[in-house]
């Protein structure tokens, strides 16, 4: 009778080896795009390793070269057991079936709930009322500006109640031989024109995503608005707008521009940003409507991963409240998960982290639909003969309408 309780405890013991050397023996691959979010996230990570046992690998591939690796990973068989998807290819993936349907693992969880997500971010990830990626992060998009420029002109910091009369009228102040007064490229979307569009009234497409809204008057004001700032000089020529934008205002070329809260790590750590500049909400529109372009990525796992027990674990860690709570603490990104933004504003004490975090109750999703990433392509593209004469804006949107909305009717 005493011997029984101490096999069973052996026997636990052993299982419980087992599944220890099981866990062990593999390393789960992780697939994300910014570096900047790397050091924090593996922090992060080492966690759910110690809980666990299970390991895991983060591996790093450049935006640029993001999606074409993994259109090659997917046709292999060779997509990272997790990894990140964006708004612009998760139904694509969807469709191919290369992605896990997680919403019965979702369900059945205690961690995680969907609930505890801003809906329009759990709906980008979802089709057919089924659930495909788990909520990681939101952004939001400010104005930046360098603030000895600013001094040297005579001219008060942006502020909450600038209207875009105001930055028009800064940028003609600040602009001068050798530097430009605001940043504008064709290829800044998301951080740039689609922000206007939005605040003027127009649309970049529909909320069903069948129609493209470049041709709404109010869409064709916003983007003659912006460049208007191109043709007077205020804002960069194409060849140099399409350079890096943090580069053109760290080198004093620009003395405003546009950028994500998803930078914050990355000026963090820069002696220019931390000392010489100042952050605010996007000016609004001269009728005052306020939006900003915001978006979340999302965390998911392919069909082809022989470890789907192990990675289920590590995105049912991710979407709880702990392990998002400790990703906004890090400040590589503003957590999805409800109630969890004070941490990320905390860590960023240098910068006015409000500016991003005041705009969400007035975001506006970022426009996607299944192709998404092929007409924006193709938008940037006509914009550009519009940055260099070509092409006058109006004719221009009209041309992007006609072409996106075959590109639509055909998804």
């Amino acid at each position: 009778m005493k011997k029984a309780p101490i096999l069973l405890l052996v026997v636990l013991a052993c299982v419980s080896f087992l599944a220890g050397c099981r866990h062990n023996g593999y390393t789960l691959r992780i697939g994300i795009w910014d570096q900047n979010q790397q050091a924090g996230l593996e922090k992060v990570l080492a966690e759910f390793t110690k809980e666990t046992g299970i390991r895991t690998k983060v591996e790093v591939t450049p935006w640029n070269d993001y999606w074409n690796l993994m259109e090659t990973a997917a046709s292999g068989g060779s997509l990272p057991d997790v990894f990140w998807i964006h708004s612009n290819e998760v139904q694509r993936y969807i469709a191919s079936g290369q992605l896990v349907d997680l919403t019965d693992r979702i369900a059945g969880s205690a961690i995680t709930s969907m609930s505890d997500f801003p809906a329009d971010l759990v709906s980008l990830y979802s089709s057919g009322g089924r659930q495909y990626a788990i909520p990681k992060d939101l952004d939001t998009i400010a104005l930046w500006y360098n603030k000895k420029h600013f001094d040297e002109a005579g001219l008060a910091y942006p502020t909450n109640d600038w209207v875009w009369h105001d930055m028009r009228a800064a940028a003609e102040k600040l602009t001068k031989p050798g530097r430009y007064g605001i940043l504008f490229s064709p290829g800044e979307t998301q951080t740039g024109y689609w922000n206007l569009i939005y605040q003027n009234g127009g649309y970049v497409v529909s909320p069903d995503t069948k129609k493209s809204g470049f041709d709404d008057p109010k869409t064709i004001e916003a983007m003659e608005f912006v460049i208007g700032m191109v043709n007077d000089g205020l804002a960069p020529p194409l060849k140099l707008a399409e350079g890096d934008s943090m580069g053109l205002m760290q080198d004093r070329v620009v003395s405003m521009a546009f950028f994500g809260s998803w930078m914050l790590s990355a000026f963090k750590r820069n002696a220019f940003f931390v000392k010489d500049c100042g952050v605010v909400v996007l000016p609004s529109s001269n009728s005052r409507k306020r939006a900003t372009i915001y978006n979340g990525l999302g965390w998911t796992m392919s069909v082809t991963s022989k470890h789907q027990e192990e990675g289920w674990k590590l995105l049912e860690f991710l979407g709880g409240e702990n392990a998002q709570r400790k990703l906004s603490e890090t400040g590589i990104a503003i957590s999805a998960f409800r109630g969890t933004t004070a941490p990320f504003a905390r860590g960023f004490p240098e910068f006015n982290v409000n500016a991003y975090t005041d705009q969400i109750p007035w975001a506006v999703m970022r426009p996607y639909s299944k192709n998404g990433n092929a007409w924006e392509d193709m938008s940037v593209l006509i914009l550009d003969d519009v940055w260099t004469g070509k092409k006058n804006m109006a004719d221009a949107c009209r041309e992007i309408a006609q072409k996106m909305n075959a590109m639509l009717a055909s998804e």
